[in-house]
């Protein structure tokens, strides 16, 4: 990845982590991630998933994680508290509402921008649906309001896999736009994707498979 001139907002080192039975995914990866968009780049099924849930501190792996000064196996609670991510995969907020997924996603935050949420709803076209329980909602719609609540957090990290799934052109454009306003602010953003992104100023790149120096 490329290096950053300044403090990263995450350091990870000499992180390990295999599947039961299968290659390592990561044998002693570190990387430095700072301010504005990362792009996580690999093919379909290379295990970009896992390496956000990884560095969301989800999975159990070896080797040191730092987010914002709060090591993962020192203060998980604290490391966590600044990390944004919802496994698009999820069921766990179909029974409730858009707006009420938003509120439990976004607990804790005390840095949530209320006004950029109401802006990237609009932009999304999610405000017939914000009354709606999510098992109604889309795939794609689902997607959008996960992103909403995404962008609109004052976290450290937002980690985000393969955000264009299910979304029409417009929202695709939206997003990038979304993005590239976001990508000067300091704070860290990493996309997941099996594309290359050409839409966003990228401050930086990992790609899979992950290799075993600083990046």
């Amino acid at each position: 990845m490329k290096p950053t001139a300044l403090a990263p907002i995450l350091d990870v080192k000499d992180l390990c982590f295999a599947h039961p039975g299968q290659p390592a995914l990561a044998a002693g990866w570190s990387a430095s991630i700072g301010a504005g968009v990362t792009l996580l780049y690999g093919d379909t099924g290379s295990g970009k998933s896992t390496v956000l849930r990884l560095i969301a501190g989800r999975l159990p792996a070896e080797g040191r994680l730092t987010l914002a000064g709060a090591r993962l196996d020192g203060a998980p609670e604290a490391y966590q508290r600044n990390v944004f991510f919802c496994d698009p995969t999820t069921d766990a907020f179909d029974e409730v509402t858009a707006v009420k997924c938003t509120a439990s996603l976004n607990a804790g935050d005390a840095r949530f921008s209320e006004a950029r949420w109401r802006a990237l709803v609009e932009g999304f076209s999610l405000t017939p649906h914000l009354d709606k329980p999510m098992y109604m909602l889309s795939t794609g719609s689902k997607r959008k309001v996960w992103l909403a609540a995404a962008l609109a957090s004052g976290r450290a990290l937002t980690l985000l896999d393969e955000p264009t799934g299910g979304l029409d052109a417009a929202s695709i454009r939206f997003l990038w736009r979304a993005l590239a306003d976001l990508a000067e602010r300091p704070r860290a953003i990493v996309v997941a994707s099996a594309a290359r992104i050409d839409s966003v100023p990228l401050s930086g790149s990992i790609e899979l498979p992950l290799r075993s120096t600083r990046a």
